[in-house]
């Protein structure tokens, strides 16, 4: 057999191990979402762990605290979401109607200025109705997820305990222990970094969301908020996928005029935080390209759900940062990379 041969039957037998691997992730997805999310939260979770231990805190009772704010967290998403979309799953129906009689008032109106519009097909199309439907079935679907908050919470324990261990396990099994935990080190430290800067930028943006609708007087600015701060993780179009629920809510319930500061509030929030605070605070290494945000959301929305979409670019933020710390793939961290996260990464 010539090398070419090989070549090709290596090529063939790589797409089929993918193949298979990609439809083991997808039938696996209602075990596979709770040890993702599980996985994500210990990341961020090992900071405040690691600092309690390194002021000669008992790494029981680090465990202990770190834990109880976890808890206290998810007691406060869980009562948030189910409360509020209970609420607006049974309030949906007369959003809907109200939305869909508004929409028939606007075409009745653009018919006067003499711009002929067939209701008829346009609804089919574009429904409104349709858009607050979707973004019900999407927390609903996450509300789901955190019924397994009890299996998340105990795999994050138990994660948190082995990765103190972890380094002396490493040392035991690797010949080249010293490189690869170097290697290790610079893996965990720019995935948690860039895990812990984007939840605190999301936070505050769901915070800032959240105020400023209360001051409208928007119905459930605690779940919008929420919603903000979810759907931050998906940079691009994350902020504008939160904002359409809110924005045609506030039509039906405040009118048109409170409608664009609504969408006033999303747009200031959203270009403060993404393009001045969360640059300012991650630095430019770690952006993805325009193009590989969007790919990472259509796959892993479809591998994982609804659930993959949240976690998409911090699931390929992991792949590019396991890339660019072996030499052998940087090239490959540096396609996934923007033009300026490129150069940056170029130049280490």
């Amino acid at each position: 057999m010539s090398r070419s041969d090989h070549k090709s039957a290596g090529f063939i037998l790589t797409l089929a191990a993918l193949i298979i691997i990609i439809a083991g992730l997808k039938t696996a997805q209602a075990l596979l979402v709770p040890f993702l999310l599980a996985f994500f939260i210990s990341i961020i979770c090992a900071g405040p762990f690691y600092w309690l231990q390194q002021r000669k805190v008992p790494a029981p009772l680090a465990l202990f605290l770190v834990i109880s704010v976890v808890m206290l967290g998810g007691l406060i998403v869980v009562t948030l979401i189910g409360t509020s979309v209970n609420d607006f799953t049974n309030e949906l129906p007369v959003y809907q109607e109200q939305l869909k009689v508004q929409t028939l008032a606007l075409f009745d109106w653009l018919d006067k200025l003499g711009i002929k519009i067939s209701k008829q097909i346009l609804l089919e199309h574009f429904n409104p109705g349709a858009l607050m439907q979707s973004a019900a079935s999407m927390l609903a679907t996450a509300g789901g997820v955190l019924t397994n908050s009890f299996l998340i919470l105990l795999t994050v324990i138990f994660i948190l305990f082995e990765a103190s261990g972890m380094p002396n396990k490493l040392r035991a099994a690797l010949p080249d222990a010293d490189s690869s935990l170097a290697s290790f080190e610079k893996f965990s430290t720019s995935v948690r970094q860039y895990l812990v800067i984007k939840t605190l930028v999301s936070l505050g943006t769901g915070l800032v969301v959240t105020v400023g609708l209360l001051l409208l007087g928007l119905d459930y600015a605690p779940l919008w908020g929420m919603i903000a701060f979810l759907l931050n993780y998906v940079p691009n179009i994350g902020s504008i996928i939160a904002a359409v629920p809110a924005i045609l809510l506030a039509i039906v319930q405040l009118g048109p005029l409170s409608s664009f500061l609504v969408a006033a509030l999303y747009i200031i929030t959203n270009v403060v935080m993404g393009n001045a605070v969360e640059p300012r605070l991650m630095g430019q290494k770690l952006g993805l390209s325009a193009l590989v945000i969007f790919i990472s959301l259509v796959f892993w929305g479809w591998v994982l759900g609804p659930v993959g979409m949240l976690l998409s670019v911090p699931l390929t933020m992991v792949v590019k940062i396991a890339l660019e710390v072996n030499e052998s793939t940087h090239w490959m961290a540096i396609l996934l990379s923007s033009d300026v996260s490129a150069k940056a990464i170029a130049e280490d």
